[in-house]
């Protein structure tokens, strides 16, 4: 028996704010088929919805869902069953799912998938008790079929990041790629990632009385020089009849 997704209440995110303000260049640029113009729209929309369930290493030719694409192409299926198959695809699963724990793997596909961050621990915890009970396509047909992703998305948009800049702000949310890489700090342990500055002593600057560069700092390191002179080879010399020694042909 599947237990209830756990009740979780929403908190206050950027998505969340109604915005008035005109589209610019700062605003997600939005990748729908509802506006294909030409065959090269496909294109970018298809490698928009690579780069937003795949990480930036993942990008590769070799990861591409081939038979996904076509159909999509061929209008066999919408945007969300493309997004649907991405996630539920053996590269995702691979490079993603088995690499983290269940807690880290729900905040990963909610970024990606609905565009935002997870509200809280509870709300982390009441989608970890679905991929649990339910699996992983479980998982991910209960976030693709909810409300909240047809709200926003429906069936013929690419998801992306919701509000990621604010007008009148200097500086806007972080990109999902950069604050929450691949591996959670449990794998990055158990991977034995390296530990930049870990038990190394710090670094001292001897306090000098005169300013930095000054060549009296250096007079007694270079006393301490020993210089080797080498003479020049001597060089040959040059017969008076060298005429004579050239081999006549």
């Amino acid at each position: 028996m599947a237990l209830p997704l756990l009740s979780y209440g929403p908190t206050s995110q950027n998505q969340r704010v109604v915005g008035y303000e005109v589209g610019g260049d700062e605003q997600p640029r939005v990748f729908t088929t509802e506006n294909l113009l030409a065959a090269s729209d496909m294109d970018g929309l298809i490698w928009a919805a690579y780069r937003q369930i795949f990480s930036e290493h993942q990008l590769l030719k070799a990861n591409r869902q081939k038979i996904l694409e076509s159909q999509l192409r061929y209008g066999q299926i919408t945007v969300r069953d493309f997004i649907r198959g991405l996630v539920l695809s053996e590269t995702f699963r691979r490079y993603n799912y088995e690499f983290n724990d269940n807690y880290r793997f729900v905040e990963l596909v909610v970024q990606r998938v609905l565009g935002r961050d997870v509200y809280s621990e509870r709300e982390k915890i009441a989608w970890s008790i679905v991929l649990g009970t339910k699996g992983l396509k479980g998982f991910v047909d209960a976030l693709i079929n909810s409300p909240e992703y047809m709200e926003n998305f429906g069936d013929n948009t690419v998801p992306y990041q919701r509000r990621r800049i604010l007008p009148q702000r200097a500086q806007g949310e972080t990109p999902f790629n950069l604050k929450t890489p691949r591996y959670g700090a449990y794998y990055r342990k158990k991977l034995g990632f390296p530990q930049l500055g870990a038990g190394l002593p710090a670094k001292r600057i001897p306090d000098r009385g005169r300013r930095g560069g000054d060549p009296t700092d250096y007079r007694d390191l270079a006393r301490l020089v020993i210089y080797s002179v080498k003479m020049p080879p001597a060089t040959a010399t040059i017969p008076e009849d060298f005429l004579a020694a050239v081999p006549r042909r």
